[in-house]
């Protein structure tokens, strides 16, 4: 497998960006220099992440999201050297 993770990615499974197998392999996420562990899509490119919003869920039953900007680092969780 490639060291780098892919530029988008999702943990919803209706999105096109979801592939699980990335997803069990692990992916930490830093979000302007700070480790967020409850993101549910990004972006590096665009340089945005979606975050749960506590435990409120919406119709549907899926988490209720909120899009932000900055600078976002993805990598692999078990080739962390850091």
């Amino acid at each position: 497998m490639s060291d780098t993770p892919p530029d988008r990615l999702s943990v919803d499974p209706a999105s096109q960006f979801f592939n699980e197998s990335l997803l069990e392999r692990g992916i930490g996420i830093r979000f302007n220099g700070i480790e967020k562990h409850n993101v549910e899509e990004y972006s590096v490119t665009e340089g945005w992440v979606k975050v749960s919003v506590g435990k409120t869920v919406d119709r549907h039953g899926k988490p209720l999201t909120m899009k932000l900007k900055g600078k976002v680092e993805a990598y692999f969780r078990d080739t962390d050297a850091a």
